[in-house]
């Protein structure tokens, strides 16, 4: 048996079976079945997707495994308490009834965040308040003092949920939210949100394509890729690089019960992996700024993955798209945060370009808020699956290419 040092305490690490509990994984508005699949591939039991989450079941390895290797996870939640409570002071009992020392000690930090609804507990920071009055109240009875509030970096997130007079407490094993990969040294004006760029390439089917690459190799082209968001995520997928392979801290290490052995061996098992997939296609990103190009350069040489990714800066309607078959997928500007002169000209000219120089060995995907400047692309798209983009109602299109039009090419079918 190895032993291994851990805050002071010695800690086995073995391979015997783990106890498995419940967790949940936080996620946005229509990843939860690809949150899902991931959870699944990883070794998950009773897999159950919920809004914006997903409920399953696993031992300590699964939720540091979870955390790592997870490309469409905001947070994964450990439920530890749950109760019924119907008014603020019964809250307040329960949560001071919760041996609290065996959680965290007296010189931790913490803080919660709470969501509530229903008719009972209608405020949800009160809630959360009286949650902390109970936490440190007992910490001062107990032993003369009382862990202390952290908002920025603290040691312990507890979650508290709360619907009609149900409670649940929850741990983040996360910390930070882990759309925050650690690979961005810079960035433009709107960049997208990590699990969402992802998630938006799973709906797109690129996780599969790069499985079947060896047989028919696919490129992958962002015609409008910013500071290369989706480039980078494309092409750790593409090179099985795990979704935090570039972040050093997760909330778990904190945790008294963290096994630094088994936190390691998960690490290097995913680590092994790297590379697994034999890609032999291309990734393309092209965009008219020279300055958010220099940012996208600068995150690739972070992530080394600048040899695996070609840049061109230009106007997308000059490119050409790579030869051969070629998923893209792109993140247009909505007009919120980058401001267009003519928003529907220059739809209107993303789906001139499509129709004109991409032909039936492209499949296009877009995600955009501008419902009135998405009619102007002159295209029907076969898929509109809504998403959300910060604040933003969205939606995700695809638009199913053809070599001249698509009367012509139901007439072959026909034939």
């Amino acid at each position: 048996m190895i032993i291994q040092k851990n805050h002071g305490k010695v800690v086995p690490n073995d391979s015997t079976p783990k106890e498995t509990f419940k967790m949940v994984a936080k996620t946005m508005v229509n990843l939860e079945e690809v949150l899902a699949d991931e959870l699944r591939q990883l070794g998950a039991l009773n897999v159950t997707p919920i809004t914006r989450a997903v409920e399953f079941e696993g031992d300590m390895r699964l939720l540091y495994r979870a955390n790592y290797c997870c490309r469409t996870a905001l947070a994964i939640l450990k439920p530890f308490a749950e109760f019924d409570a119907n008014d603020e002071q019964e809250l307040y009992d329960q949560v001071y009834k919760i041996r609290w020392e065996k959680i965290l000690d007296v010189d931790c930090t913490f803080m919660i965040d709470s969501t509530t609804s229903g008719e009972v507990f209608t405020h949800s920071y009160y809630a959360a308040l009286k949650t902390k009055d109970a936490i440190v109240d007992r910490f001062r009875r107990n032993f003369g003092k009382r862990p202390s509030i952290d908002t920025e970096q603290p040691d312990y997130k507890f979650n508290l949920h709360i619907r009609d007079n149900h409670v649940t407490l929850l741990m983040n094993s996360s910390g930070d939210s882990l759309h925050k990969r650690g690979y961005r040294q810079g960035v433009g004006v709107a960049p997208i949100n990590e699990v969402l760029a992802a998630g938006l390439l799973k709906l797109a089917g690129w996780d599969n394509a790069i499985t079947q690459s060896h047989d028919n190799a696919i490129n992958f082209y962002d015609p409008m890729c910013g500071s290369g968001t989706m480039l980078i995520e494309a092409a750790m997928m593409a090179n099985n690089i795990p979704a935090q392979y570039y972040r050093n801290r997760f909330g778990f290490m904190r945790w008294k019960e963290f096994n630094l052995g088994e936190w390691k061996s998960v690490k290097n098992e995913e680590d092994r992996k790297i590379g697994a997939f034999d890609f032999e296609g291309e990734i393309w990103g092209n965009d008219i700024d020279e300055t958010v190009i220099a940012q996208c350069e600068k995150n690739l040489e972070y992530t080394k993955l600048h040899k695996d990714v070609m840049l061109h800066i230009g106007d997308f309607a000059d490119q050409e798209p790579p030869e051969g078959k070629t998923l893209i997928v792109t993140n247009p500007p909505y007009g919120e945060r980058i401001k267009v002169e003519d928003l529907n000209a220059m739809y209107e000219k993303l789906g001139d370009t499509f129709k004109q120089k991409y032909g039936k060995d492209c499949d296009v995907w877009l995600i955009t808020s501008d419902f009135e400047a998405m009619k102007h692309i002159g295209l029907h798209p076969s898929a509109k699956i809504p998403v959300q983009n910060g604040s933003l109602d969205c939606r995700f299109l695809h638009f199913e290419l053809y070599e001249g039009s698509k009367k012509v090419k139901n007439q072959q079918d026909a034939e």
